[in-house]
C-alpha cells in the first residue's frame, strides 16, 4: 500500500507540474526543464502575442482552390490583390500537400506582386464549410473561384447559392463557357471583351 501511496504521489506531483507549465513562457519553461530541484516561480508573467503567429487583421481575398488551378484564375487573384493591396487565402478541401503543389508554379509570381498567401485545408460538406469558414473571418472581402468548378457553374446558371456571406467572382478560363461581348461603339475596335 505504501509503494501504491508515493506512486500516488507522484502522479499527483507530476500532473500538477504540467499544469503549472502551462502558465509559463516558453523561456520560463526551458529554465524549469534545466534546473534540478523542479522550483516554479508561479508569479504571473504576462506573456507578448507573436504577430508572425496571430491572425492578420489584412483585408483579403479568398481563393477557392479545387482540383486544378488554372492560370487565368491565379493571374486575376495576385493582380487583384496587389492592385487592392490584399492578402489571399486559398480554402481548399484537399490535404495541405496537394494545394501546395497546384500552388508551388504559382509562388514566385505572389512574391514578386508582394502579395502574402496562406492556404486554409478546410473539412466537411464544401459548401456548408466554404459558408462556416467566411462568416468566422470579417476580414475576408470576396471569394474568387473557377468557371468551370460546381461553385462556379452554379453562379453561372443563376443558381447562386444564397448561405455565403461574401460577393463571389467567377473567373473564367479558356475554353466551353466563355462567350464574347463587343465593346461600345465609342471604344469599338478589333478587340472583344471575355465575360461569363
Amino acid at each position: 500500500m505504501k509503494k501504491l501511496t508515493e506512486a500516488m504521489k507522484q502522479m499527483l506531483d507530476a500532473l500538477a507540474f504540467a499544469h503549472a507549465g502551462n502558465n509559463l513562457s516558453l523561456k520560463q519553461k526551458s529554465q524549469v526543464l534545466t534546473q534540478s530541484d523542479y522550483t516554479i516561480d508561479t508569479a504571473p508573467t504576462p506573456v507578448k502575442a507573436d504577430r508572425s503567429r496571430s491572425r492578420s487583421t489584412a483585408r483579403r481575398v479568398a481563393l477557392y482552390l479545387g482540383s486544378e488551378l488554372p492560370v487565368e484564375v491565379m493571374d486575376y487573384v495576385i493582380s487583384t490583390c496587389a492592385s487592392l493591396k490584399h492578402e489571399l487565402t486559398v480554402l481548399t478541401f484537399q490535404s495541405e500537400t496537394a494545394g501546395m503543389e497546384l500552388l508551388a508554379p504559382h509562388m514566385e509570381a505572389l512574391a514578386e506582386a508582394g502579395v502574402k498567401m496562406e492556404l486554409v485545408p478546410l473539412t466537411g460538406d464544401p459548401l456548408a464549410g466554404l459558408a462556416r469558414y467566411l462568416r468566422g473571418h470579417s476580414e475576408i472581402a470576396f471569394l474568387t473561384c473557377k468557371d468551370s468548378g460546381y461553385l462556379g457553374r452554379s453562379y453561372l446558371k443563376g443558381m447562386q447559392r444564397k448561405d455565403l456571406p461574401v460577393p463571389v467572382v467567377v473567373v473564367t478560363t479558356a475554353g466551353e463557357g466563355k462567350g464574347t461581348l463587343e465593346k461600345s461603339p465609342s471604344t469599338q475596335n478589333d478587340e472583344q471583351a471575355v465575360v461569363a
